[in-house]
């Protein structure tokens, strides 16, 4: 199911990351749905196309989807969230609400940068696999800075330790903490989950809903 609570004022797409499908956004749709939002569970062929190619023919598809809602607000794993910056340093969203992006590559992965060259790599990965590098080319990097409300969660925790090695600590075995950050950014916080589960764990989810709701995200009180 792509979408529930399609009469809610307030849309969330999620968009998710590469490889992936929306099986794996499952528990944050159902997460949001309970929250009272309408909830677009958006599936693209993350494999197929390169991200200028995915941002030009999928976001407005998945716009299209939230027509009716007052405010439409986006939740992305990983390339989801370098689709959704393709898109927005073209076009304006004028009922844009907040984004929350879990492990995004904002500054490219150095897992590109030493894999990309491997036999079956982009064979595995795809167009869009190819342009998540660190170098003065990747997609990521030539994007700079948002101009919209956007909260971050990193992970810290690697169950990859080969992917790791070509990464700097910290990092989620695909995503250093440190290239998640973006200029611009609203907040962002790290958690000890590792990149392919990001999107499942309860910790992620709760501080998804309270950035959705508070514009930040939850912190102890001192």
């Amino acid at each position: 199911m792509c979408c529930a609570n399609a009469q809610a004022a307030e849309c969330v797409i999620l968009l998710h990351g590469l490889a992936r499908t929306s099986a794996s956004m499952e528990e944050l749709q159902s997460a949001l749905v309970h929250d009272g939002y309408s909830v677009v569970n958006y599936q693209y062929p993350s494999r197929k196309k390169n991200i200028p190619t995915l941002a030009e023919e999928e976001i407005p598809l998945a716009l299209a989807k939230c027509a009716s809602a007052e405010k439409i607000n986006f939740v992305t794993h990983s390339l989801g969230g370098i689709v959704l910056r393709q898109y927005l340093s073209a076009h304006a969203i004028p009922n844009l609400g907040r984004t929350v992006m879990l492990g995004p590559p904002n500054k490219g992965s150095q897992v590109v940068d030493q894999f990309k060259s491997v036999p079956g790599y982009e064979l595995i990965n795809g167009p869009a696999g190819m342009q998540l590098g660190t170098n003065a080319e990747s997609i990521p990097v030539l994007l700079g800075k948002v101009n919209f409300e956007v909260g971050i969660i990193a992970g810290t925790k690697s169950i990859n330790l080969i992917l790791s090695a070509a990464l700097p600590n910290p990092d989620d075995g695909k995503v250093s903490v440190e290239n998640t950050k973006l200029e611009g950014m609203t907040d962002h916080i790290t958690v000890p989950v590792s990149h392919p589960f990001l999107m499942k764990d309860t910790q992620v989810i709760n501080q998804v809903k309270f950035f959705l709701r508070n514009g930040k995200f939850s912190r102890p009180q001192i």
